[in-house]
């Protein structure tokens, strides 16, 4: 039997193990921790997206975790990365990334970094790319959409929807695709017919989450989550998006989803960011892109 990894910090030691669903109520106890609001469901959905190590201490205490998800050969993506303040200092979000680098290989990759996990990706070879911006709060009864046509998703858009995410996403991501069949919400943007743009929504955390919204403009993508935000009347709800300053942030705040908080796209490898048509106006996770 293989050895697990481990790490000497002051006077104990650390031990990287594979997460499992057991392992879920120490994660969730971890992220608590360090203020993230993800409910034991969400734990267990990403553990079904992907894979991760997480590290426990000297009794058992789950102090750190990252996982990362696989696409295609070609690119995965990186998420799930907490360090208990307490280890920080010691170097072991450097060691904890070294695993999981090791285990994506050459795959290109993308990750979202919190400010103070900015200077640890850099230094490991990543590079910089538009600011997340996250958007949450209580919702409130939203202005006017846009007046084009948006209605509820049906079972056969399933195959139109996943090509536009493909497109969207560079690559297809048929796990993620699944999820949102299986617990997602769904409205599709109709042009001269055909489906032209989607968004989803999901329960997440405090509330629901709206994403992933795959538009050609910003005025689609208002249309598109318009109908999931008057679904929820005075309910938490969440949306990240790249996009700078505009319509579509402007819409957000005005009912009740306020900047909280920014974080930085990262990748390595083929640059994916770039604004294709359509593209990704609401992410799925910061995870998962």
């Amino acid at each position: 039997m293989q050895a697990h990894p481990t790490k000497t910090v002051e006077t104990f030691a650390l031990v990287a193990q594979p997460m499992t669903r057991a392992d879920i109520p120490r994660l969730h106890h971890l992220s608590v921790g360090v203020g993230w609001t993800h409910r034991p469901e969400d734990w267990e959905a990403v553990l079904s997206l992907g894979e991760g190590i997480f590290v426990v201490d000297e009794i058992g205490r789950a102090v750190a975790s990252a996982m990362w998800f696989p696409f295609t050969e070609g690119l995965a993506s990186i998420g799930m990365v907490i360090t208990a303040p307490r280890l920080q200092e010691y170097g072991t979000g450097r060691w904890l990334m070294g695993q999981i680098l090791d285990r994506a290989g050459e795959r290109d990759l993308m990750l979202s970094a919190t400010n103070a996990a900015y200077r640890l990706y850099c230094s490991l070879g990543l590079t910089p790319g538009p600011t997340i911006h996250l958007h949450s709060g209580f919702a409130t009864t939203p202005p006017d959409a846009p007046p084009l046509e948006v209605r509820p998703l049906r079972p056969e858009d399933e195959a139109e929807v996943r090509a536009l995410d493909a497109h969207a996403f560079t690559v297809p991501r048929d796990r993620v695709m699944d999820h949102l069949r299986a617990i997602g919400q769904g409205t599709v943007l109709l042009r001269q017919g055909r489906i032209a743009g989607f968004a989803f929504c999901r329960p997440f955390g405090r509330g629901h989450v709206i994403g992933p919204v795959v538009a050609d403009t910003q005025q689609e993508a208002i249309a598109l989550i318009a109908p999931h935000i008057r679904a929820h009347p005075g309910g938490f709800l969440r949306l990240d998006t790249r996009e700078t300053e505009g319509p579509l942030r402007d819409y957000l705040t005005a009912c009740g989803m306020k900047l909280q908080e920014m974080a930085t796209s990262m990748s390595r490898g083929t640059e994916r960011f770039s604004q294709r048509h359509p593209r990704i106006f609401g992410l799925f996770s910061q995870a998962l892109g």
